[in-house]
């Protein structure tokens, strides 16, 4: 399985990792067999560290080992708000794969896409506990790297016909409508304002900038009855009476929220009902009400990301990908 171990690094470039081939249901799966994991108690994964050199701006440190899927290791990831107007991307990172057995570094690989699709494949899984079943349309806040992937996976699970997409830039919601349209075969429109694209969605995902003090741009009453919400970018685009409205509340993990609110983040959202491991293995339940609004508030998780890493490295010796570096 490591045929360098202890003597060569693997590492593999954002285009490699794409190039191992790991799609959205297979991520799924990694992450819904990472939070029964998490619900049973069978993992380890400390709360964040970080710095923060610029308002708004992040670096963070992200350990965690899921024994049940021989995987350790730490994502270093940053988010800068910043950086589109110098034409960098948001979010970027990297991941250390390592070995579970001598912590031995196996991989080192870029962790930009693997953020990207397993964030979205968890508001999938909040989705399946939260959301209505039949759920068809969708509103996207946000259309950058989160907007796509949450979309897709959003449509990889329920029956999706149509979305909308809304940006603080209408001409990168035009092009995300043209793209996601073409790319997932529903009908994509680009939303005049952030109203106009949660009104009559069944499920609405925000992927906007994350920001300590919310902008809170969607009002009390927008999100319908039987909606769900996944607050990708915190509770940055909601107003505490729209979050008020909230039936149950949810997160990926209750002490990594509880810090972020010790240090100045939601500060006025609802109790927490339960974290995505309490769903997925059943200790809490789920949508008991086609009525209720749901919402997941999914933090990341470095759990997430290292259920995904030992897939890539996988794929990348299968198909000989990546370049060897010598320790």
């Amino acid at each position: 399985m490591h045929p360098q171990l202890g003597k060569k690094l693997l590492y593999l470039s954002q285009a490699e990792v794409i190039a191992a081939g790991i799609g959205m249901a297979e991520i799924a799966a990694a992450l819904e067999a990472m939070f029964r994991e998490k619900g049973e108690g069978r993992v380890e994964m400390p709360a964040k560290i970080g710095i923060h050199t610029r308002p708004d701006a992040f670096l963070h440190a992200m350990p965690a080992h899921i024994p049940a899927l021989g995987a350790a290791g730490i994502k270093w990831v940053g988010g800068y708000p910043e950086n589109s107007k110098k034409g960098l991307p948001y979010i970027t990172g990297l991941l250390i794969l390592n070995d579970d057995e001598t912590g031995i570094p196996l991989a080192l690989m870029d962790a930009v896409w693997i953020t990207a699709m397993r964030t979205g494949a968890a508001t999938a899984i909040a989705a399946k506990h939260l959301a209505r079943k039949e759920s068809a349309t969708a509103a996207i806040l946000g259309c950058g790297v989160q907007g796509r992937s949450n979309l897709e996976a959003l449509k990889r699970f329920f029956p999706l016909k149509n979305a909308r997409g809304y940006d603080t830039h209408p001409e990168r919601a035009a092009a995300y409508a043209k793209e996601m349209s073409a790319k997932l075969g529903i009908e994509v429109t680009a939303a005049r304002d952030a109203r106009h694209a949660v009104e009559g969605s069944d499920m609405v995902v925000t992927a906007g900038v994350i920001m300590k003090k919310p902008h809170a741009s969607i009002q009390r009453g927008w999100l319908a009855e039987g909606s769900f919400a996944s607050m990708v970018d915190f509770d940055s685009y909601w107003h505490a009476d729209a979050l008020s409205e909230a039936s149950k509340f949810c997160t990926d993990d209750v002490p990594q929220l509880n810090y972020y609110k010790s240090i100045g983040y939601f500060q006025r959202t609802p109790p927490i009902h339960a974290d995505l491991g309490e769903l997925v293995t059943g200790r809490k339940p789920g949508r008991e009400s086609a009525r209720e609004r749901n919402f997941a508030c999914n933090l990341g998780l470095a759990l997430d990301d290292m259920a995904v890493a030992p897939l890539i490295y996988k794929q990348a010796l299968d198909k000989k990908l990546g370049t060897w570096l010598p320790f």
